[in-house]
């Protein structure tokens, strides 16, 4: 498929078209057209935030990794349309983790980095999770310690696998799909006509109300994967730079379903290192949006003519107000929640374009303004199911749905009179958003008093992130302890520790 498109579209990537491509089919695409090129490769400073050596691995090499995962996870019994979760760094095995589930016929559930037991215990539980894969550590965090303690707290998980070295007893270890002496490629598996149709991965949204996961399948990931390498103009074999995790609907639609689309090379690494992202060929590179700035005043742009950035916000309100850019041309992909993105490329003047004009469609997604104000998406990309089919149900997972498709993001939202365009007013109601991580503000409160009733947390404008998180409380040295113990995201325990101490130690 993908070869054709080269030969009738002057070296661009194929759009599957008729919704019928799963994303394995274009992984497998991409191995027959190019088996010796490069594929995969790692951040050069891998180790210094994970176990193991940077690897580079062709098309060929990467499909023999991918079905040694999924033969592997077959081998532990686990049913079609089971879900597993992935809680990785960005490194190559997240990627052959991700594509290894999907060939097994099961539905990825990819965890936030920073996520620790209290949060993926909540997400996993409710969907029924049965498998959980991670690795040995990221920085100093025992993300195997983490992934046990979740596996015994969720009762539906059954299988922890893990990279790394050394692995802790009862885990079931991953490197060997590197070492061993591997299988031929396995066949697709047999799928009813409408594989494309079926859930591929479910990622998790945080709304006013709770924690929501989002069923995808593979047509609606496609889709919006389409989009961003139409705005970009990705062509074959494209050199992709990804410096976002890809554990959202906004990281797989501009990283790993472009990379598959153009058959290219994925670079993989951290959004801001700029000793290792120096002199790294791209054509195209994904960043978070905020830190556009700071690559262009450390010089990383600087050499960028003919090639695109993808300025991803999680925050897409503070897209608005971003600075202009005459360095590289910038795509910018506000993503709202895990619902929908655009992808808007920017003008010759270097200033973030605008949201579309109400009841208008931009790369096959419509926008309009409802009546509470607030902006609702519909097209191929939006989801249809707020969790997989035979999963848990009720109120906390409404996707405020309406009867006509549109989906409502909360966002609030008004139309602009000069120009006719919708505008962003801020974040949805009762959320916070840092650096790409969404809270609500009423959760955090709700951990905060259990141990000091007088603790309280704030929200506070951050350029760089979007908010910070501020803890005050009679005793914020206890306060972090507790939260730590119980398993909270760094971030929330990180409101409440003691800085001056921590820069002393």
């Amino acid at each position: 498929m993908i070869l054709s498109a080269a030969s009738q579209s002057g070296g661009r990537p194929a759009a599957p078209g008729n919704g019928a491509v799963t994303l394995d089919a274009l992984f497998r695409s991409a191995v027959a057209a190019r088996p010796d090129a490069l594929a995969l490769e790692d951040p050069p400073d891998r180790a210094s935030f994970t176990d193991g050596a940077a690897r580079s691995l062709t098309w060929a090499e990467a499909d023999r990794a991918v079905s040694a995962i999924a033969n592997l996870l077959r081998s532990l019994g686990l049913p079609s349309g089971a879900i597993v979760a992935l809680q990785l760094p960005n490194v190559v095995e997240s990627v052959l983790a991700l594509m290894g589930v999907l060939r097994a016929g099961l539905i990825a559930a990819p965890l936030p980095l920073l996520w620790r037991q209290a949060e993926a215990c909540a997400a996993l539980g409710r969907v029924s999770a049965r498998a959980l894969i991670s690795c040995r550590r990221v920085g100093e965090a025992d993300h195997a310690d983490v992934a046990m303690h979740v596996a015994a707290e969720t009762f539906a998980i059954r299988f922890v696998c893990a990279f790394g070295n050394p692995i802790p007893d009862g885990i079931i270890p991953l490197d060997e799909v590197f070492d061993a002496a591997l299988p031929a490629p396995h066949p697709p598996l047999d799928r009813r006509e409408n594989a494309a149709a079926q859930i591929a991965a479910v990622t998790f949204d945080m709304t006013a109300d709770g924690l929501v996961p989002v069923a995808r399948s593979h047509r609606e990931l496609i889709a919006a994967g389409e989009a961003v390498v139409a705005a970009v103009e990705l062509q074959l074999g494209a050199a992709l730079l990804g410096a976002l995790l890809t554990s959202s609907f906004g990281g797989f639609a501009t990283t790993i379903v472009p990379w598959l689309l153009s058959a290219g090379t994925l670079r993989l690494h951290q959004p801001f290192e700029p000793t290792v992202l120096r002199g790294q060929p791209w054509d195209a590179a994904v960043f978070p949006g905020p830190l556009l700035p700071r690559l262009a005043e450390a010089g990383l742009l600087n050499d960028a003519a003919g090639k695109t950035v993808l300025a991803v916000w999680r925050a897409p309100e503070r897209m608005r107000a971003a600075a202009a850019l005459d360095e590289a041309r910038v795509v910018d992909v506000p993503v709202f929640g895990e619902i929908g993105l655009l992808a808007l490329p920017r003008g010759t003047h270097g200033a973030p374009a605008q949201l579309p004009a109400p009841s208008s469609a931009a790369g096959g997604l419509e926008v309009m303004r409802n009546t509470s104000g607030t902006l609702c998406l519909r097209g191929a990309m939006v989801p249809a199911h707020p969790c997989p089919p035979g999963g848990p149900r009720g109120p906390q997972f409404n996707l405020g749905v309406g009867a006509d498709g549109f989906v409502d993001t909360r966002f609030p939202c008004h139309v602009d009179r000069e120009s006719g365009r919708l505008v962003l007013e801020g974040p949805p109601a009762g959320l916070v958003s840092v650096g790409g991580y969404r809270f609500a503000l009423r959760d955090l409160q709700d951990v905060i008093a259990p141990i000091d009733p007088d603790g309280a947390v704030a929200a506070l404008p951050d350029a760089l992130a979007g908010h910070r998180i501020a803890g005050v409380g009679r005793d914020r040295g206890t306060i972090y302890e507790k939260l730590v113990e119980q398993g909270a995201s760094p971030l929330i325990a990180g409101a409440f520790r003691d800085k001056r101490r921590a820069s002393a130690a």
